[in-house]
């Protein structure tokens, strides 16, 4: 699936901030009262050691408003038409910054609330530092949505199964693994999925992995729809 260069690199967020649907965004964020919401399209925000981003980048988008307890729980309500195109990417990222070569360990635990409706997927996005490579983890995904390549065929690996594709967007090659099966919450083992992408000679274990994104790919949710994540945690040695 073709990707955005703002929403690639993310440097988008030093764009003037655009409120878009604040007054009826910020009505659905939690009653409990976040530590932190916004509205703007490139909002965000630093919070235990993960960076935040409301990370609107599609052309078409309608509403979208993010919202944070912490780094690790934090929610969107997003009214997007039912149109096609990607149209945001709302995310938290951590920053790892280290060679696919020297990480010991790179694992992350994911437990998510996502509606029935709509079109999206619920992934991880995984960056070297210069944007040469893309390795996107889809744990779960809804309505017209795909990947952009070609079928590789299943593997498993980092304890699921997934379906592999391979392409480039025309700026950085692309490996989307998809998992056979919807999961709402578990632990990936990302480490060995970066190992198996080195095997296959498709990029090089001098690669600096710079850092790990996990959010929601929101191409319609015509209505309001709100997708919560419950926790995340993202670690390496």
């Amino acid at each position: 699936m073709a990707k955005s260069a703002l929403r690639k690199i993310t440097m988008a967020v030093l764009a003037p901030a655009m409120a878009i649907g604040a007054t009826v965004g910020l009505a659905s964020a939690p009653a409990s009262a976040a530590v932190w919401n916004s509205c703007d399209q490139w909002g965000n925000t630093s919070l235990n050691g993960y960076t935040l981003y409301n990370n609107i980048w599609g052309s078409g988008a309608g509403s979208q408003c993010i919202w944070a307890n912490s780094g690790t729980n934090w929610g969107v309500w997003a009214n997007h038409p039912n149109t096609g195109g990607i149209k945001s990417y709302p995310n938290s990222k951590k920053v790892i910054n280290k060679t696919i070569a020297s990480l010991g360990s790179l694992t992350s635990s994911y437990n998510v609330t996502v509606p029935s409706s709509g079109a999206y997927n619920t992934s991880y996005d995984i960056w070297d530092t210069d944007y040469d490579y893309e390795i996107m983890l889809w744990v779960n995904y809804n309505g017209a949505v795909g990947p952009l390549g070609t079928s590789q065929g299943n593997v498993t690996l980092g304890g699921h199964t997934w379906t592999v594709y391979k392409g480039t967007n025309g700026a950085n090659e692309v490996f989307s693994f998809l998992r056979t099966s919807d999961s709402s919450s578990g632990t990936v083992n990302i480490k060995p999925i970066l190992t198996w992408i080195t095997g296959k000679g498709w990029m090089s274990s001098s690669e600096t992995i710079g850092d790990v994104q996990f959010g929601y790919e929101i191409t319609s949710s015509s209505g309001g729809l709100d997708f919560n994540t419950n926790n995340l945690t993202v670690s390496s040695s």
